[in-house]
């Protein structure tokens, strides 16, 4: 090979690499800004800019090899959850795939990032596409209230303390693993009662009405 071709290459592979150095620097911003998120998710993070929220998640279906730390794990309706910083995954391929938020799953904290709304009278916390409300034992995912559309974000008070764990005494001698099944079973039940998934009154009052007819009292 001559000088002259000699060059000719080296031009020719210093131009490929300039080209290929936007995608590889694309490549490197979304894998920091997954890493940002606390662990790797694979593909592009999405703005969740709803209510000026501003925060940015993997968007469901995305793969993550490991949950982020301080992920809390969660069954609800026969299933396997992961629940950490208001994005919930699901196990799947070895690893873990991020999921819509399962309705009237009952979560003991909020994400660390939320939007304080008022909607109809009630409050509503809102993060990455999810709306909570006030439940025992913590908060329950809701759907969007009817008029979300026009809600408009509030000031960021502390949220309003859930309810506590109520307390519950099985009359029929139930054992606690049965007592855990009845409960989750009623959870889910509640779920299917209308204005249950926007009102959590109505949530909480058709737990309690399921758990009474299985043979609980809660107080």
């Amino acid at each position: 090979m001559t000088i002259k071709n000699s060059i000719q290459v080296l031009a020719l592979a210093a131009a490929a690499a300039l080209a290929a150095t936007p995608a590889l620097a694309q490549d490197h911003y979304d894998r920091d800004r997954d890493h940002d998120h606390g662990h790797y998710v694979s593909g592009r993070m999405v703005l969740d800019a709803r209510y000026h929220h501003d925060h940015y998640y993997p968007a469901p279906g995305f793969f993550a090899p490991v949950v982020p730390r301080g992920a809390i794990s969660i069954t609800f309706g026969g299933g396997a959850y992961w629940y950490g910083g208001g994005v919930w995954y699901q196990p799947w391929s070895g690893g873990y795939r991020v999921i819509a938020a399962p309705m009237g799953v009952v979560v003991p904290v909020l994400p660390d990032a939320f939007v304080t709304l008022r909607v109809g009278g009630l409050p509503y916390y809102y993060a990455n596409g999810v709306y909570y409300q006030p439940a025992p034992g913590g908060y329950v995912v809701v759907a969007a209230p009817p008029q979300a559309d026009q809600a408009v974000a509030q000031p960021s008070p502390p949220p309003a303390p859930p309810r506590p764990e109520p307390v519950v005494y099985p009359r029929n001698g139930q054992t606690a693993e049965q007592q855990e099944a009845d409960f989750q079973a009623c959870n889910r039940w509640a779920t299917t009662q209308q204005s249950a998934v926007n009102d959590a009154g109505v949530f909480n009052r058709a737990v309690e009405a399921c758990m009474d007819g299985r043979g609980y009292s809660m107080r």
